[in-house]
Formats: structure tokens, sequence, C-alpha cells
């Protein structure tokens, strides 16, 4: 169910969760500024999720309220998740979603990194 990007944190969402160890992922990057880990129910040969390290509800809340150290290690995170997939020379889809009319449905930024495979066109005609 999409979520208001617009309300404060929920430190009960899955990611804040997976963030504390409390429910289990299968990591594939993480260091200080953001934890990456395969989508449970992925959507291309390679779904893999990133999330900064911080109470963020959306890319909005983020780019507004978090310090430049945080975002900066999260994009050069992103970047580097892709790279070690080996997504960079064949390609690969970022996605991330904001709000009720964006289809966000955890209230914590999330990044989805899809690749693998061709992804056909990004929006159904």
């Amino acid at each position: 169910m999409p979520i208001d990007a617009t309300l404060p944190y929920d430190d009960q969402n899955v990611f804040a969760k997976i963030l504390r160890g409390e429910i289990p992922s299968k990591k594939v990057y993480e260091d200080d500024f953001a934890l990456a880990f395969h989508d449970i129910a992925p959507q291309a040969p390679v779904h893999v999720l990133v999330i900064p390290k911080g109470p963020y509800v959306s890319w909005d809340d983020f780019s507004a309220h978090a310090p430049a150290d945080l975002i900066a290690g999260f994009v050069r995170a992103v970047g580097k998740v892709a790279r070690d997939l080996g997504l960079v020379e064949s390609g690969y889809r970022l996605l991330g979603n904001v709000g009720g009319h964006g289809g966000q449905e955890v209230p914590h930024l999330h990044v989805h990194l899809f690749g693998g495979a061709p992804l056909g066109p990004m929006l159904a005609r």
C-alpha cells in the first residue's frame, strides 16, 4: 500500500528493522552510510535495494535533511553496488519511489537497482 512520504519517520518500518538486525536480509554491501540487500520479491534477474543509514522517509526528506557526508556516501554506495554486481557495462535501472503517486510502499528512503536482462520500457503505456 503506498504511503504518505510527508509523515514523520516510523522506526518500526521493515527497513529500520533490517538496519537494526531484527529482520534478516541477504546483504550485498554495507558501509557507514548505506546497506544494500536483495529484494525478497525480485522483479528482474538482479534486484537490489539500497537504503541509507538514517531515519529518512523519502528522497525529499533525505535531500532536505541529511548531512552532506551521508548524502555523498549513500550516492557512492549505490554506484559501488552497481559496479560490484557487474551492471554498469550492460546497463541497469535505478528507481526511487516517493509517496502515494510514486508507489512508495515502505516509509524509509530506498532505491531499487534492477539489471541482468533487458528491462523494457520504464512505464506501462
